[in-house]
């Protein structure tokens, strides 16, 4: 039971940071594949305020800041009112990210109470995915949850270590959720872009960042390209759960290992019966919580 090959035709998918950059761009592959989208941001650029024009009964915009959770719990509810009572989300797009800025940084350090930058870049993704699986599985419907990561969630950077670290979580979550896509229909990925030509590199509030990197256009892939790699990963069956995809100027898009403990433990040389009791006492309280929460929408009328 995988979710597979999929369409984006009559789907409803959601897509935080929506408003511009590389997750815009998602949005506008999204519609032009048939889709009905939600975008949960701070606000829209024009150009994604003209898209949603466009696209009158198909797009909406909700006001979402992604460092809360009520206003990521709010966001089933936004779907039903955008699309209908009975509207749930099949894609989602946990996309908006900060990459290090001087209000929530390492280097800086200039918050009281905790980095409002690792909420964004990594409670966000969990817990929208979290909520994703909640939803569809009260339905029993697949759904695919793409978490944009990056190829800093692979590599560590001195000039941005908060930034590295949130990311590093992010490729550790995905890993382990890849047995979703086997037990429950829901499929979590994840895509790694190198630099991209976005308002985190050329927005007026970035403008350090691309000093301190010495960025230029050149060594940069553009949001498009980012979006199109996007759409395969959730449409195409080859990207099954706990994949990774690094795309890059240098090495375009290519497919990353996504080795997790449960496979290290069938390969430990430990006899059969005893990898068996193994796995089954470590996922039987993840089966148990999921099994509970399956149809229970549906129990409920």
């Amino acid at each position: 039971m995988v979710v597979g090959n999929i369409t984006l035709q009559d789907k409803v998918a959601v897509v935080t940071g929506g408003g511009s950059g590389i997750n815009l761009c998602f949005v506008r592959l999204a519609l032009q594949a048939g889709a009905r989208v939600l975008i949960a941001d701070l606000k829209l650029l024009p150009e994604a305020e003209q898209l949603v024009a466009e696209n009158k009964g198909r797009a909406f915009f909700m006001k979402c800041d992604v460092s809360n959770w009520r206003d990521l719990e709010n966001i089933p509810s936004s779907v039903s009112q955008a699309f209908g009572k009975d509207a749930v989300a099949d894609i989602w797009i946990p996309g908006a990210g900060v990459f290090e800025p001087k209000w929530s940084s390492f280097l800086y350090d200039t918050e009281t109470d905790h980095y409002k930058a690792f909420q964004i870049n990594t409670e966000h993704p969990i817990k929208l995915t979290r909520i994703a699986m909640r939803s569809c599985l009260s339905v029993n419907k697949p759904c695919v949850v793409l978490i944009t990561a990056s190829t800093a969630g692979l590599v560590g950077t001195y000039g941005a270590p908060l930034y590295c670290a949130s990311k590093h979580a992010i490729v550790g979550f995905t890993k382990s959720l890849g047995q979703a896509d086997v037990d429950e229909n829901c499929k979590i990925v994840c895509i790694c872009p190198g630099i991209v030509a976005t308002p985190l590199w050329t927005g007026d509030d970035a403008k350090h960042v691309a000093s301190q990197f010495s960025y230029n256009e050149s060594m940069a892939v553009t949001p498009e390209e980012v979006a199109e790699a996007m759409m395969e990963m959730v449409t195409s069956g080859v990207w099954e759960g706990g994949s990774m995809m690094e795309i890059t100027k240098a090495t375009g898009r290519r497919k990353l290992d996504s080795i997790r403990a449960e496979e290290r433990i069938r390969d430990s040389g430990l006899n059969a019966d005893a990898v068996e009791k193994f796995m089954d006492g470590m996922q039987r309280p993840i089966r148990e919580v999921w099994a509970k929460e399956r149809g229970s929408a549906n129990a409920a009328k």
